[in-house]
């Protein structure tokens, strides 16, 4: 791991990445390390900013690399050269050798080339951080494309993991770090990023999402060749559209921008509250558009290795919150995060929401088109340092996918409204989740367990009742031995004071006569003393 961080801050150093930092915002302190460290000593070179981060990343691995991905999902928050830059990630990474691949793929499927296919082309369409994608048809005829795991990336991607968990270990030795629950968040991360180098679940995750989707104009998904995917290897339908990104390509077969921005908003929703199964790494480079129908157009979606999922109550939860910001009702939203563990019982609602309006107010004070979801929950975070309230591992990954659908509609069409598009859908999804229809669906999907426990019923009862009336009469044996218990103790101790003073007196009686010889030549305070401690010891 030493090497590995050695390399890292090589990398830095070698692209001048500290040239990318804003100075003028950090302190002072800060700026000087900068104005003196010998980094300075280091030419910049002819490169831009935005090519020197974008080959520093690549050099660093696929973690890196998917960080870039969704950085050039905002380019509302960067320079338009570094984004396009970082849009190159998306499926421009350099790519291994065509014979590797092939190789690699004669191994999983444990047969020649031309046996698995009638044609395997050697040249990559494209390649990511983690796999690269080939050209190929089957015997059969149909078209398809064969996704392919970079030989020895789970060991760099094991060295960037433990790297990330040392970090996460020390951040915990910060008070104000802590309650991020970075360690949480990394093994979140980890348990994701590993996903997807078990392509069988990338496969199962893509017919799952095609059977969510099935003959919906919203969106596309390929099909999945079983007999012909591994761990390491994938063969899916070969799809024919327009990358999202390719804005010029869209206008000119005049798909209507607008809708395709709301469809894509109205996707991610279904997925979250519908299905309760999303797509977790919709960036550019995984999403196209279908060539027919321009302006009803229909999404196409690969790359399913990334999924996310949420528990009802998760749900319940994320729905009521954005209900509540859409209606700028922010004691409902200060109850719900109490309500929900998100922040300490301990916390007062009404500071909690006025804490809340201080910084969510001048946002969302701005006609709808111009908020940012990404402003709201930065304003979140920064009110959450206040009332010290803990990141929710499960909700990052969602948090991640709802920015880079952001980013993406506001690629496509700058107008998007994101927030009175959602709104509807959400409205809605609480009406039938808490209306006749929702108790319906409850019922139903509950129906094989009600119809397995109706006919035990009235055996369960009896046997709770019996259970009760068992430890009803227990407790009253149990009460009845305690006051005897009590009784005796009481009688003990009577009985103990009188022969304690029997004891005493009859010592008296034996000691009488050399006492009161002793006694004449005291004088009387000690003996009075002396009469009251042999009274309360023996009444002890």
């Amino acid at each position: 791991m030493g090497l590995r961080l050695l390399r890292i801050i090589w990398v830095i150093t070698r692209y001048r990445l500290d040239t990318l930092l804003p100075l003028q915002r950090l302190p002072w302190w800060l700026r000087l390390v900068f104005v003196l460290s010998p980094l300075r000593l280091v030419p910049v070179g002819r490169r831009s900013g935005g090519e020197r981060l974008r080959l520093a990343l690549e050099s660093l691995g696929p973690i890196f690399v998917k960080f870039g991905q969704l950085l050039s999902t905002r380019r509302d928050l960067l320079p338009e050269e570094i984004a396009d830059e970082l849009r190159r990630l998306q499926d421009q990474v350099p790519p291994f050798p065509g014979s590797e691949a092939s190789a690699l793929v004669e191994t999983e499927l444990r047969m020649p080339l031309e046996v698995a296919f009638a044609h395997f082309e050697p040249e990559p369409l494209a390649s990511a951080s983690i796999a690269q994608v080939h050209a190929a048809r089957l015997h059969s005829g149909e078209d398809v494309v064969v996704k392919i795991i970079r030989p020895g990336i789970d060991h760099i991607m094991r060295q960037d993991m433990a790297l990330m968990y040392r970090v996460a270990g020390l951040l915990t030795l910060i008070p104000e770090a802590r309650r991020l629950r970075p360690i949480e968040v990394v093994r979140d991360y980890e348990a994701t990023l590993f996903d997807e180098l078990d392509l069988h679940k990338e496969a199962a995750n893509t017919s799952q999402l095609k059977r969510n989707f099935k003959d919906s104009p919203l969106l596309y998904v390929p099909t999945i060749y079983w007999s012909h995917t591994r761990k390491r290897v994938m063969v899916q339908e070969r799809v024919h559209g327009i990358p999202v990104a390719d804005i010029a390509a869209l206008e000119a077969q005049g798909t209507d921008l607008k809708r395709l921005a709301e469809r894509g908003v109205e996707i991610f929703f279904t997925q979250v509250f519908r299905d309760n199964f999303f797509h977790a790494d919709m960036h550019p480079g995984n999403i196209f558009v279908a060539r027919e129908h321009p302006q009803d157009p229909q999404y196409i979606a690969i790359d399913c290795g990334i999924v996310g999922s949420l528990t009802r109550e998760d749900q319940d939860y994320l729905a009521r919150n954005l209900l509540a910001f859409f209606h700028q009702d922010y004691y409902e939203v200060a109850a719900l995060h109490i309500e929900s563990g998100w922040v300490g019982e301990e916390t007062r609602a009404n500071e909690f929401a006025a804490a809340i309006r201080t910084v969510c107010e001048p946002i969302l004070e701005k006609p709808l088109k111009d908020i940012s979801f990404g402003q709201v929950l930065l304003g979140l975070f920064q009110t959450a340092r206040r009332f010290n309230m803990e990141v929710q591992p499960q909700l990052v990954l969602l948090q991640k996918t709802l920015l880079n659908i952001e980013g993406l509609g506001r690629q496509l069409y700058p107008d998007l409204d994101l927030w009175s598009t959602a709104k509807p859908y959400l409205e809605r999804w609480m009406k039938e989740r808490a209306g006749a229809v929702g108790l319906w669906e409850s019922l139903k999907r509950q129906a094989p367990e009600l119809s397995r426990q109706l006919p035990e019923l009235p055996s369960v009862a009896h046997q709770a009742l019996t259970r009760i009336e068992h430890e009803h009469r227990q407790r009253r044996r149990q009460a009845m031995a305690l006051n005897g218990i009590q009784h005796q103790l009481r009688v003990g101790r009577r009985g103990g004071r009188r022969l304690r003073l029997g004891v005493l007196l009859a010592g008296l009686a034996l000691a009488w006569q050399p006492l009161s010889e002793w006694a004449v030549n005291q004088p009387w305070p000690i003996l009075a003393l002396g009469a009251i401690g042999l009274v309360l010891l023996a009444w002890q």
